[in-house]
């Protein structure tokens, strides 16, 4: 019997490390081929002109392969989306955590799920079909598409990751903070401001910056409602294209040096990806430190 436990155990085992490895040599091959494929075109093109150069013509005669444009784009959407959806994101969360009872807070998790479980296609239609008139109409955006549709789409599609983080991270504070406060006199709206929030600074920190990094990877709604136009944005109405739309626009029909660039693109937005992620753990691991 003991050997039959022990058996399982050492295989279920062998399973996890294998799964794990599978990943770390999965991220490695990947990360290998985008920059084996993307690099060559710093043979043709000098690296400074693609990253701050805003003239893209890859069909032209020369050629320009310069992607400040879609950087600017990416940056000008995903900030927006973030000045969105961060307070209501904040304000739901600790609503969730610290004032609707049970049956509420279970009602607002089950449609926090279903933001987070439904198709980049839908928020696209939705953005298209919806909003964008309202920003036509309110704002005199001659289309109604752009930098700030856009961002209102992204930030709805933020939402579930920032809410579900500041609930888990404000449920984690000690309960024996709370109720210190509570007993020197605090009100309960005092101590969640004074005391709960910056506690779980941390986790709400990693919370934000993983929608950052979901905006700024996002392709299929903002191709339906950013307006898809080689331009510097140069506010919230401009049309713009980001990284991730340039990949998926141009990518049918490049060859060639600009087929190559498009996976320098790819090289870019791996970079700020990882960066995020990086981010990501250096709050985590602040957050685990501080507790200790």
């Amino acid at each position: 019997m003991k050997s039959s436990k022990s058996f399982m155990e050492s295989t279920v085992e062998k399973v996890f490390l294998f799964s794990a490895l599978l990943s770390v040599i999965s991220v490695f091959f990947i990360t290998v081929f985008i920059f084996k494929e993307g690099l060559p075109l710093f043979k043709v093109v000098n690296p400074l002109e693609f990253l701050f150069s805003s003239k893209w013509s890859p069909t032209g005669e020369p050629p320009q392969f310069g992607i400040l444009p879609f950087m600017m784009g990416s940056i000008w959407v995903t900030v927006g989306a973030l000045i969105i959806s961060v307070p209501i994101a904040l304000a739901v969360g600790i609503f969730m955590a610290e004032m609707a009872n049970e049956k509420m807070a279970e009602l607002l998790r089950s449609v926090v799920a279903l933001l987070a479980g439904i198709p980049s296609v839908i928020y696209g239609l939705f953005g298209y079909i919806a909003i964008s008139p309202i920003v036509r109409r309110v704002f005199g955006s001659p289309s109604g598409l752009g930098v700030l549709t856009a961002s209102i789409v992204l930030a709805i599609m933020t939402l579930p990751i920032i809410i579900s983080i500041t609930e888990v991270s404000l449920r984690a504070v000690p309960h024996e903070l709370k109720e210190a406060s509570l007993a020197l006199g605090a009100t309960h709206w005092m101590t969640i401001y004074r005391v709960m929030i910056p506690s779980s600074r941390s986790g709400i920190l990693a919370g934000i910056v993983l929608g950052m990094g979901r905006a700024i990877g996002e392709t299929m709604a903002v191709l339906m409602v950013a307006g898809n136009a080689v331009t510097m944005p140069k506010g919230p109405l401009s049309l713009t294209r980001t990284l991730t739309m340039n990949i998926a626009t141009d990518m049918k029909y490049a060859a060639d040096d600009h087929s190559v660039s498009l996976f320098t693109t790819g090289i870019v937005l791996f970079i700020f990806i990882l960066g995020i992620n990086m981010l990501v753990q250096y709050l985590s691991k602040k957050a685990v430190n501080k507790e200790s």
